[in-house]
């Protein structure tokens, strides 16, 4: 049941208002001033505020402003003398709505309900968002992560372009991730190509967009991920299988800060901060003329190295817990013990599919053991290859 506060200093304008929104089953808070307001607000949650405008003392515009201090809740003014004026105060102030006393029934229930889903609506993102980030963040105290994280925390504020090498599976998109959060381009979209995954002839497509009618299934005009990631950070996963001829107008928007999509003639500015990564040796593609090595020095102004989780070991008991925490919550089940022999197990591996490889075998355990992991358990499920 969504509670209300309504603030008013008039006792009949508060009393219809509650029989209102008591008969809409909603439970109703009453405060006759400003300071009996946010004393209430500050002692208990609510869901939606009616607020009047004109009070003694304290005005509505003071209480809109100092509740907003203290929380996100949806506030509705209440005005006997509406005007423009008031009005846009109170949307720049941070209002939800502003309604004239007295409200059309329809009106104010209207309203309250379309607060009540915003409110639900934030809360629901801020969840999401919690979520996000615990999903992609980085795990291990090791001394090569905590190199890492050193190295992260003195170029994310920059705009200095990054090449992150290393193994498939070992995290280096969670790299990328941090990059972004931590520059001030974290306001802006996080956008990730996997070149591995897109065939060539549409790779350009997708990097820089198209034209109606450029190509045979181009139906509509089409922007590409260069555009989509502007003000923020574009990542270039697996880099190292993208087309000569991809490479190429990369390296040209690099240069240029300039993209044209297929088929037009039109050059679209773009700002955007570029991550790439790549499990390959990329000299050695360079040698073998598989990658252009103007676009490598443009692209490994700093590079991050991550390294297999064969040598972070020490990592592994804190992934594990981590991976195990999380998959257990989303079974609805206890969270399993692991015995110390299990553990020390699970540390002995060589990992060749690095972390992808552990988080399905910590999968595996949580799926089919019980409240404790032994070295049985591993060694009858872990089955890694080694």
């Amino acid at each position: 049941m969504a509670r209300i506060l309504i603030i008013d200093d008039e006792a009949p304008i508060r009393r219809v208002l509650r029989e209102i929104l008591e008969n809409e089953s909603y439970q109703v808070d009453e405060a006759a001033n400003g300071m009996e307001a946010l004393k209430l607000v500050k002692e208990q949650e609510f869901d939606a505020v009616f607020c009047d405008i004109k009070m003694p003392e304290m005005d509505g515009i003071e209480v809109l402003e100092a509740i907003r201090k203290e929380s996100d809740v949806p506030v509705i003014m209440l005005s006997g003398h509406a005007n423009t004026e008031n009005a846009i105060e109170a949307f720049q102030k941070g209002a939800f709505n502003f309604l004239q006393k007295p409200p059309d029934l329809g009106a104010l229930l209207l309203t309250l309900r379309n607060a009540l889903e915003k409110k639900n609506l934030t809360a629901e993102n801020k969840v999401l968002k919690k979520a996000v980030k615990s999903q992609h963040k980085m795990i291990g105290e090791s001394a090569p992560m905590l190199e890492i994280r050193e190295m992260i925390a003195k170029v994310a504020p920059t705009n200095a372009r990054v090449l992150i090498t290393g193994e498939n599976g070992t995290g280096k998109e969670l790299v990328a991730r941090q990059l972004h959060e931590l520059s001030t381009r974290s306001g802006g979209p996080f956008i990730e190509v996997n070149c591995a995954a897109i065939p060539s002839e549409l790779i350009e497509s997708e990097l820089f967009g198209h034209e109606k009618g450029s190509f045979t299934s181009a139906i509509k005009q089409k922007k590409g991920n260069f555009e989509l990631a502007d003000t923020g950070t574009l990542f270039l996963d697996e880099i190292g299988d993208m087309s000569l001829s991809a490479q190429a107008k990369v390296l040209r928007a690099l240069q240029e800060n300039k993209i044209v999509r297929v088929g037009g003639e039109k050059e679209i500015p773009v700002n955007v901060r570029i991550v790439a990564a790549t499990n390959k040796n990329l000299k050695a593609e360079i040698e073998k003329g598989n990658f252009r090595e103007d676009l490598y020095h443009r692209l490994s102004v700093v590079v991050i190295n991550v390294p297999p989780l064969r040598e972070r070991k020490d990592d592994i008991p804190l992934l594990v817990s981590n991976f195990m925490e999380s998959i257990a919550q989303d079974m609805g089940k206890p969270v399993p013990t692991f015995m110390p022999e299990a553990m020390e197990m699970l540390q002995q591996y060589q990992w060749t599919g690095n972390i992808r490889e552990l988080h399905n075998i910590v999968e595996r355990l949580a799926i089919f053991c019980g409240d404790t992991i032994t070295q049985d358990d591993v060694v009858r499920y872990g089955n890694p290859l080694n």
